[in-house]
């Protein structure tokens, strides 16, 4: 069961929710709009060793922030 944001084009809250189907309506916790839409999560990773320091990425989460 995966964690989305998503962002209300009402009031402009942006959330996360906890989305048990794929065609679920998500419902602003704020303002209680259903015109939302999901956005794009940036999703932060460590890698140990030399490689891309994705580390540095900064945003909202993936649920777990690694680290």
């Amino acid at each position: 069961m995966p964690i989305y944001e998503y962002t209300c084009k009402q009031c402009g809250n942006e959330f996360e929710e906890l989305v048990l189907g794929a065609e679920t309506d998500v419902t602003c916790p704020k303002c209680g709009s259903e015109d939302t839409e999901k956005i794009m999560s940036a999703c932060r990773a460590k890698v140990d060793g030399g490689g891309p320091n994705l580390d540095a990425l900064q945003g909202g989460g993936c649920g777990s922030g690694g680290g």
